[in-house]
């Protein structure tokens, strides 16, 4: 591999000329910049782009944090698709770094990029409540935005969508349409978003005066299997549900096969919406009622965020993004209809 010092010695300049070419710091005859270019172009060398930038205060690099235990998750392949079409479409480079499996690998992770001297970062996180991230976007001058989580202090720096509200909109679908037994099956209670639709779920039993028995509501792991076991524990259980609401698509299908192969028909015995409103989504046999939530708004309203402040400017608080349920033909009309 050529070195700066080679390019210096082909050019017949020291290293500190070669140096200030590139950097463009200082003055450098036109003469002398063209000997240089020439002997970089003839000798192949490329420059180290991350000392280069460091002259320059920018790297033109944005960091994405996200733990590894969201990968398999809908927003992971649009979030990584659209970050890297748009730092691309800007000129600039993604790096990923992996949260791994906890707070402080999280951290870590954000810090790893910080130390990469990255311009920007984006953080999708699972693990580090919003007092920790708050201190962390407060503790550097680089902007940090926050994805799918709530901020309590810097509220310009996240995009998400209203979890809670967007459950309690589903589930008062459901009553509208003459459901009142209704079970659910949580997502991973470590999740946020997890804790937030069940949250939801309660809220709008709760406001039309159905009691909220814990006996329908069962805990998934995000897997179709989990959502498979957890329609076989409601039926150990003995209790009688016309609705099943799963915290995600995934476990919604698993749901769906478990009822089959226990003779209960859906949506004419029993309905079931899931949430996210994956691509399968329309084609499971019934077609499955989804809640759409707006992923690809909101990772576009994160980069062009993001690359805003960059250039000096500065957000005020933003509404949230809100899920749209999909009705389809996995849901049909309750017994107190």
């Amino acid at each position: 591999m050529t070195t700066m010092l080679e390019v210096a010695k082909r050019a017949g300049v020291s290293k500190a000329t070669v140096s200030r070419v590139l950097s463009g710091n200082g003055y450098v005859g036109q003469e002398t910049r063209e000997r240089v270019f020439k002997a970089i172009e003839e000798s192949g060398y490329r420059p180290n782009l991350l000392a280069r930038n460091l002259a320059a205060k920018t790297t033109q690099t944005l960091g994405l944090v996200v733990t590894n235990t969201l990968y398999h998750g809908v927003y992971f392949s649009e979030l990584l698709f659209h970050a890297a079409r748009m730092t691309e479409d800007r000129g600039r480079q993604l790096i990923l770094a992996d949260g791994k499996h906890s707070a402080d690998e999280e951290r870590q992770a954000i810090q790893y990029l910080l130390d990469l001297r990255c311009d920007a970062i984006v953080i999708y996180p699972r693990f580090l409540s919003v007092d920790e991230i708050d201190t962390i976007i407060d503790g550097h001058t680089q902007p940090i935005m926050v994805l799918n989580r709530r901020l309590r202090k810097n509220s310009s720096h996240c995009v998400y969508c209203d979890q809670k509200s967007t459950s309690l909109a589903a589930v008062e679908t459901l009553l509208a349409q003459g459901h009142r037994d209704i079970a659910f099956i949580t997502g991973s209670l470590d999740s946020p978003t997890g804790n937030e639709r069940l949250s939801g779920y309660r809220e709008a039993l709760e406001r039309h005066g159905v009691a909220v028995r814990n006996e329908l509501i069962v805990e998934g792991k995000w897997t179709p299997a989990s959502g498979s076991a957890g329609v076989a524990t409601l039926l150990e259980r003995g209790v009688r549900f016309s609705a099943l609401v799963a915290s995600n698509d995934d476990m919604a299908i698993g749901a769906i096969s478990q009822l089959h192969g226990s003779g209960i028909a859906v949506p004419e015995q029993v309905s079931v919406i899931g949430f996210d409103d994956i691509a399968i989504a329309p084609y499971t046999v019934p077609p499955l009622a989804s809640v759409k939530i707006p992923v690809t708004e909101m990772i576009k309203e994160t980069i062009n965020r993001l690359i805003f402040m960059l250039d000096g400017g500065e957000f005020t608080t933003q509404p949230a993004f809100i899920g749209e349920l999909i009705l389809r033909g996995s849901v049909s009309h309750g017994p107190h209809i």
